[in-house]
Parts: structure tokens; C-alpha cells; sequence
């Protein structure tokens, strides 16, 4: 098993904040993982991993004069809505407490359902200003 799980964001920074909307082809997740994840080049990629990998985030902005920061990386509830804490043995439902970074990480834990997809929001802070923040709800993370 390969230890650690790699996911680019790459953000077309001019465009999200123009359409202010990270879909229509202002989002771009890939990930190296050595299962075969669906969605690769898009918002919905659903990662696929193992318990105990550690999974890392890395923000990359297209237009390098503009910085895109992972504000925050929520997993969602099973029903998509809330979010809570990773440690109460229900759900996976963390959100960061770091602050702006361009790499988030964290491990894959022993309870996730194999073949069930855990949604998680992707918060990225573009700039600065009141339309700064984006995110979307569509990718995931499944255990092999």
C-alpha cells in the first residue's frame, strides 16, 4: 500500500472569481493514488483509499499572481448536510481548524464503510474581499 494519497486543486483563480462558481471548468482535483479513482480532472473526484493512508490536499493556482489557500475541508454527513467532529466514531465529519494553507492532510480512519463515498466540502480562499471564498460539495473519498 502506498503510505500517502496526493490530491492537486488546481484552480483557474480569474475564472472562479469571475463566474464566482468553482465548477464549470474552474476546478481540477487529480489524484495519484494506486486505485483507479473516477472523476480525475474534475470537481467530483471520489478518491479511492485505504485505512490509515494519510490523504493530502495541495492548492494550485493556474494564474500565479493570484493565491488560492485551502480555507477548509468539511466531510459532510451521510445525508450531506452538517458537519462535526471526526472522533466521534460516527461519520467522518472534520473540519479543519488549521488556518489558510496550500496543503491540508489527514489520515483515512479504520471505520469507513469499504465502497461507500465520503463527500467532503473543499473551502478555498482566492485573494481577499467579501467573494473570496468558494467551495463545492461533490468530491470524496471511498475506501477500497
Amino acid at each position: 500500500m502506498k503510505p500517502q494519497v496526493n490530491i492537486v486543486v488546481l484552480v483557474d483563480v480569474v475564472g472562479a472569481l469571475s463566474d464566482q462558481t468553482l465548477n464549470d471548468g474552474n476546478l481540477s482535483l487529480v489524484d495519484d493514488g494506486r486505485f483507479d479513482s473516477s472523476g480525475q480532472g474534475t470537481p467530483d473526484l471520489c478518491t479511492v483509499v485505504t485505512a490509515g493512508q494519510v490523504v493530502q490536499w495541495t492548492a494550485i493556482a493556474v494564474d500565479v499572481q493570484t493565491p488560492v489557500e485551502i480555507r477548509s475541508i468539511t466531510f459532510l454527513q451521510p445525508d450531506g448536510h452538517g458537519a462535526g467532529a471526526l472522533d466521534d466514531g460516527d461519520a467522518p465529519e472534520h473540519e479543519s481548524t488549521a488556518p489558510d494553507l496550500k496543503v491540508w492532510s489527514g489520515i483515512v480512519p479504520s471505520y469507513l464503510v469499504p465502497g461507500a463515498p465520503y463527500r467532503y466540502r473543499l473551502e478555498l480562499r482566492m485573494h481577499e474581499g467579501p467573494n473570496s471564498v468558494l467551495h463545492v460539495d461533490s468530491p470524496a473519498l471511498m475506501c477500497a
